[in-house]
């Protein structure tokens, strides 16, 4: 496959529901926006990284510590849709969406997405982790993904996928293998700019998961393997754990 240029979208909605503002609060004497955007700029392999938000106060601070921000509308319902609306102002043929909140994700994942697309392929790639404990493995919180062949995704649920006839649920983890998604994604320019025109379906709308608006339209999701576990903050407890991670 031909080398695609490579954007690198991070949507970053400042009212957030349940922690109003987080992407400008401090972890590590800066602000949680800027630690995501470092780490999109410790990649290997993009062309760009630019800020998505709908926030002029985003936009400001942003631009003082040297980042690429465009505008988007308030409306935008998710981070895809955040993506897709900025698609003409982006230079990449594949594009990442990083979302705002991530501010311990790995540059050699966020790689990985890109090399996995040149090698394998697919409409969109996303990451995927193995699941050893029990309890997430029932916690509808943790969303699981059920892979077919060529690392290919089948289905994302909250539920538990598959079940695993004939052997009791506290044997499942040791009977097969589990996968929880990662909240990653990579598109090329195509599934970006159809995303707006698709209908929402009865699974995503069930699930509240938007890749499965891709599923359902008959595109390939491709997964990549990694032990990362994604820790995003939401909370005012999640906030607190990362700035024990970064020291604080």
């Amino acid at each position: 496959m031909p080398k695609e240029s490579i954007s690198v979208v991070i949507p970053a909605r400042l009212e957030s529901s349940r922690l109003p503002g987080k992407v400008l609060l401090e972890l590590g004497g800066k602000p949680m926006l800027q630690c995501v955007w470092e780490r999109a700029m410790a990649m290997k392999t993009p062309n760009e990284v630019v800020i998505a938000t709908d926030s002029e106060v985003v936009l400001t601070l942003a631009q003082e510590w040297g980042a690429t921000v465009k505008m988007t509308p308030k409306e935008c319902p998710n981070g895809t849709a955040r993506a897709a609306c900025l698609l003409d102002e982006l230079a990449g043929d594949f594009i990442i969406n990083l979302q705002g909140d991530e501010p311990f994700m790995e540059p050699e994942l966020l790689d990985a997405l890109v090399e996995t697309r040149r090698n394998a392929g697919g409409d969109v790639v996303t990451a995927v982790r193995p699941i050893t404990d029990e309890a997430e493995l029932f916690n509808p919180n943790v969303v699981k993904v059920a892979r077919g062949r060529e690392a290919r995704a089948l289905l994302f649920s909250r539920t538990t996928i598959p079940f695993v006839r004939d052997v009791p649920q506290s044997e499942w983890l040791s009977a097969r293998k589990f996968w929880a998604h990662i909240g990653v994604y990579g598109y090329t320019r195509k599934a970006l700019e159809q995303y707006s025109s698709l209908e929402t379906g009865d699974l995503e709308t069930s699930e509240k998961l938007e890749q499965l608006r891709f599923l359902e339209h008959g595109f390939a999701i491709t997964v990549v393997e990694t032990e990362y576990r994604s820790i995003g903050v939401d909370t005012m407890e999640d906030l607190e754990r990362a700035r024990k991670m970064f020291g604080q």
